[in-house]
């Protein structure tokens, strides 16, 4: 690397000493101007400088950043590692095990074809909720799940063992997103270089749009497809406009009743408006010291719904204290706050407000407890307005189903475990705490616990016809509640552990009950669902589902228990009680001293420590899964689905000459 700007310098932690790319080395610069994001994006360049991929060209054009000008200058980014899930990532693996083959067939070592950045693939979109609302749920989903995937699984067991810089985190350990904020992050990388250690900024691509979520570390990622993270495995870099950034200044702080949940929704809705689209977005501003990392990576997460390519936040003392939370070592808290406060990344309150294309700004003093719908995750719904949100919805469909099946009721009888009921429009079939958007806070988890037990102690428990479900984005979830004592409060009223994956927040919801499907068919039932996660676009959660709405765990396990949108739950009961007296939200609703205490009393690192302490390692069912052995996969003839791929038949040493195109035909002329 050229190093044409001098700032190739050394930075002691401790009794280490690190080789980095100094920002403040530049000297004569205003650095300050320039925002977080593009901080980490101009010690990515002076780090890579080649002359080739990175020329002094490029560094010279970030520093002269126009923040109002349009994006024009392209520039190679090289993130300093992938990662991936199951879905989106195996066809990655296959591609790695086909270049094997072909190296293995042209005489050459197998073991030459391995990832360059490091690569971390997390198993999380493939468990389904088949069972539910009892205490062998998850044991029966995970036997499903294997059952279904054991094809995949064990290809993906085979590229565990046979690849070097590539980790497999098994099923049944949590959510790709908040494994990654909990456990895989670094926020400052640590390497050794030609015998020299080397610390630079943690960044990212990975196969999945939520990759954002670790934004709230201030680590610098987002999603990108396949072939592109493929790429990035394979240390080519990700070319990309200089973008614009868009400043949001936080002040102030939540208000009592107002969740991480109803914060995220309103900057949704705000940034949805405004138009960030291929444009940085970046919080700043004192409000962030009254803003728990948790509460962080939930906005961070939602950056695909509001638009943005990221959604970063600075590192502080509060990323610090999650780091320490979540049972970062010592040494690499050191070198992160060195690293930062060297580098000019550390956030203070009343530092320099850097230059942003535009601006917003938000109290958060003003955010009051909320839901979205019911069809896209920008449509904010006070809860407040919710009822009559929902009867507006309601009558538009009413009248498009009277048009196309004047027979319909919207309501049909239905007998399920024993009750009779009646299911009709604006029921809620599925009430879902799900998605690494929520389950990775635990302040909303514990409330929603909280809310569980003053619900059960007052006789209450979700409605019949309402599926409910638990799917923590990680095992500490679990962890935390039971020794809090919740997990049987929220079991009481009917929501168990389904399983440890996306579950009803990418659509696998799973059926129905057959008597309840019933039902909905009988009457053109237009029905509801209430979940934890990021999106609710019509059809997603589920195909007899016509409304579905995201809200903060605890309303969730409400609107379980009231069983229908069409209540108004500042006014009306979510049921009757016991004592033969109506039970109302205002009455099972945690205050925050609750909460608080709850968390102080059973959320604490060693639950992090033992919880990932053998994270790559997996369950008896994963290290069942038969292996093939070598390290060139045996591909099976007859699969339909792991399949080698022919772009390298014909392949040869020398490469043919170029040959004329004959016989080709226009597919598009444009």
């Amino acid at each position: 690397m050229r190093d044409s700007f001098k700032t190739r310098q050394s930075l002691a932690v401790g009794s280490q000493s690190y080789e980095i790319y100094s920002l403040p080395a530049l000297e004569g610069r205003d650095l300050g101007r320039l925002p977080f994001s593009l901080k980490i994006l101009l010690e990515n360049l002076l780090r890579f400088e080649d002359g080739i991929n990175v020329t002094r060209e490029d560094v010279e054009a970030l520093l002269a950043w126009d923040a109002k000008a349009a994006p024009s200058y392209e520039i190679a980014f090289t993130p300093a590692r992938v990662i991936m899930q199951d879905f989106t990532g195996v066809p990655v693996v296959v591609d790695l095990a086909a270049m094997r083959e072909a190296m293995t067939r042209l005489g050459g070592d197998p073991d030459e074809i391995n990832p360059l950045a490091p690569a971390e693939l997390v198993i999380d979109h493939s468990v389904q909720v088949d069972e539910y609302g009892a205490a062998d749920s998850l044991r029966k989903n995970n036997a499903i799940e294997f059952a279904r995937n054991g094809e995949r699984y064990s290809f993906l067991r085979w590229g565990q063992t046979a690849f070097s810089n590539f980790k497999v985190v098994p099923p049944n350990t949590g959510i790709v997103h908040q494994v990654n904020i909990e456990h895989l992050a670094r926020v400052v990388f640590a390497d050794d270089k030609n015998g020299k250690l080397r610390a630079y900024p943690d960044t990212l691509v990975g196969t999945d749009s939520h990759t954002t979520m670790v934004n709230g570390l201030g680590v610098l990622g987002w999603g990108v497809g396949g072939i592109e993270a493929e790429a990035a495995m394979l240390g080519q870099p990700v070319t990309m406009l200089i973008p614009q950034v868009i400043g949001f200044r936080l002040k102030g702080a939540l208000p009592a009743g107002a969740t991480a949940t109803d914060l995220v929704l309103t900057v949704t809705e705000m940034l949805r408006k405004k138009g960030v689209v291929d444009k940085f977005v970046e919080f700043f501003g004192d409000g962030l010291a009254a803003l728990p990392l948790a509460d962080r990576a939930t906005i961070a997460n939602m950056s695909p719904e509001f638009g943005s390519t990221c959604a970063i936040f600075p590192i502080d003392e509060e990323t610090l204290r999650y780091l320490e939370l979540t049972g970062r070592s010592a040494e690499q808290r050191a070198l992160v706050e060195a690293y930062a406060k060297a580098q000019g990344l550390w956030r203070t309150n009343g530092m320099r407000e850097a230059d942003y294309t535009d601006v917003l700004e938000l109290d958060l003093a003003t955010v009051e407890p909320s839901l979205a719908g019911p069809k896209r995750p920008q449509d904010r719904v006070p809860l407040r307005s919710s009822k009559e949100i929902y009867r507006k919805h309601l009558a538009k469909m009413a009248e498009e189903r009277a048009q196309k099946n004047p027979g319909a009721t919207g309501k049909a009888p239905a007998v399920s475990g024993g009750k009779s009921f009646e299911v009709a429009d604006g029921a809620v079939l599925i009430a879902a705490i799900t998605s690494c958007t929520n389950t990775s806070n635990p302040a909303v988890l514990v409330a929603a616990g909280l809310l569980a037990r003053n619900a059960r102690q007052r006789g209450l428990t979700a409605k019949p016809w309402v599926k409910t479900s638990l799917a923590p984005g990680s095992r500490v979830v679990t962890d935390y509640l039971q020794k809090a004592g919740l997990l049987t409060d929220l079991e009481a009223v009917g929501f168990y552990v389904v399983g440890y994956g996306c579950t009803t927040c990418i659509g696998n919801s799973g059926p129905l009950r057959p008597e309840i499907s019933d039902a909905v068919k009988a009457g053109d039932v237009i029905a509801t669902s209430v979940l934890s996660g990021n999106r609710n676009f019509e059809g997603r959660v589920h195909p007899e589902v016509k409304m579905n709405f995201l809200a903060s765990p605890p309303l969730v396990v409400a609107y379980a228990l009231a069983g229908t949108m069409d209540v108004d739950l500042a006014s009306e009961p979510l049921g009757t009680g016991t004592n033969g007296k109506p039970v109302y939200l205002k009455d099972v609703w945690p205050s925050a001293q609750e909460i608080q205490q709850a968390l102080a009393g059973s959320v604490n690192s060693s639950m992090f420590k033992s919880g990932y302490a053998s994270v790559f390692a997996g369950d008896e069912n994963w290290n069942a899964i038969a292996v093939p052995e070598g390290e060139v996969y045996q591909w099976d003839a007859t699969s339909t689905y792991v399949r080698n791929p022919p772009y390298f038949d014909g392949m040869t040493m020398t490469p043919s000459a170029v040959a004329d195109i004959r016989g080709a035909r226009v597919l598009a002329l444009l």
